[in-house]
C-alpha cells in the first residue's frame, strides 16, 4: 500500500537544515523586537515617574519655577585624604510659592573668564531621597566636584532649573 503524497504546493519541501537558518534568525529578530519595546516601556515609565523632559512638564510647573529660588551660593575647596583637591558649591534653596516641592532638578553652568561654559552638571537638592520642600521653607545643600577644569573663573555657576514636581 502506498502512502499518500504530501501537498507541496509544487514547491520543493525544505530539509530540516535548511529550516534551522531561518528559524533561528526569527527568534533573533524576535528577542531583539522584544528588547527595544521593553527598552521603551521603561525609559516611559521612568520619564514619567522624573516627571518627564523639560519640553514636556506642565504649564503649571514651569510657572512654578519662579517660586523656587537658590541663593547664598558659595564656592570652597578642600583637600581629601588622598591629598587631592575637592570642589564645593554651598547654596541654599527657598520654596517662596504655596504648594510643597518634591522634586528639583537644577543646572548648573561654570563658566572661564570669556564667560563660555566650560563645566554643565546637574543636581537635585530636593529629591524622593530628601524631605519635601514645604511652601516658605528654606534648605541648604552641598555639592562636591571632584575635577573642575583648569579655566574655571572660580565663581559660583550660572544656576537654572530644569525641574519641579509637587
Amino acid at each position: 500500500m502506498q502512502e499518500p503524497e504530501a501537498q507541496n504546493d509544487g514547491k520543493p519541501a525544505l530539509a530540516d537544515d535548511e529550516k534551522t537558518p531561518a528559524l533561528r534568525l526569527a527568534l533573533i529578530a524576535g528577542a531583539g523586537l522584544a528588547i527595544v519595546i521593553i527598552a521603551w516601556i521603561l525609559y516611559s515609565h521612568l520619564s514619567s515617574r522624573l516627571g518627564g523632559s523639560p519640553s514636556t512638564l506642565a504649564e503649571e510647573q514651569r510657572a512654578y519655577f519662579q517660586h523656587i529660588v537658590v541663593s547664598d551660593t558659595r564656592m570652597s575647596a578642600a583637600e581629601n585624604f588622598l591629598g587631592h583637591t575637592v570642589t564645593y558649591l554651598d547654596a541654599r534653596i527657598t520654596n517662596t510659592g504655596t504648594r510643597t516641592v518634591s522634586q528639583v532638578q537644577l543646572e548648573m553652568e561654570f563658566v572661564d573668564m570669556l564667560s563660555q561654559v566650560v563645566l554643565r552638571e546637574t543636581t537635585n537638592p530636593v529629591n524622593p531621597q530628601t524631605p519635601a520642600l514645604k511652601p516658605g521653607e528654606t534648605r541648604a545643600f552641598q555639592i562636591s566636584f571632584e575635577h573642575m577644569p583648569i579655566d574655571w573663573n572660580q565663581a559660583p555657576p550660572r544656576i537654572r532649573i530644569l525641574r519641579a514636581t509637587f
